[in-house]
């Protein structure tokens, strides 16, 4: 399973609309963060694993797409940090993390 980089509002609007019949997962990732790194890392590694089918996973780069990144805190009523994972379903946020708390454990325990 792989994620799908998003990068103008346009997109997240799309992806953001179809999570009334689809759950999406974004991944806010900071290019130039180590604890980012890691927590990008975390999240490969779930889905090289069995991630679940049921979800479409994005990536949000938040230097190189901030207007993308605001957009997501202005929706989803999270505000912005990075790393930080959010799940939505249904243009609702069911459960973020942020920093040290992405980890691999932590999404399987959630989205499985």
């Amino acid at each position: 399973m792989s994620y799908k980089e998003i990068t103008t509002i346009e997109e997240w609007n799309s992806a953001f609309e179809g999570s009334d019949s689809r759950p999406v997962v974004v991944f806010k990732h900071s290019t130039t963060c180590p604890v980012s790194a890691n927590a990008f890392s975390e999240f490969n590694q779930y889905l090289n694993d069995k991630p679940s089918e049921d979800v479409d996973y994005l990536l949000v780069k938040v230097i190189e797409s901030r207007p993308v990144s605001n957009q997501i805190a202005e929706d989803t009523s999270v505000k912005h940090e990075s790393p930080q994972i959010l799940y939505i379903d249904k243009k609702a946020k069911v459960w973020t993390a942020s920093h040290w708390s992405v980890t691999k454990a932590h999404i399987t325990a959630v989205l499985d």
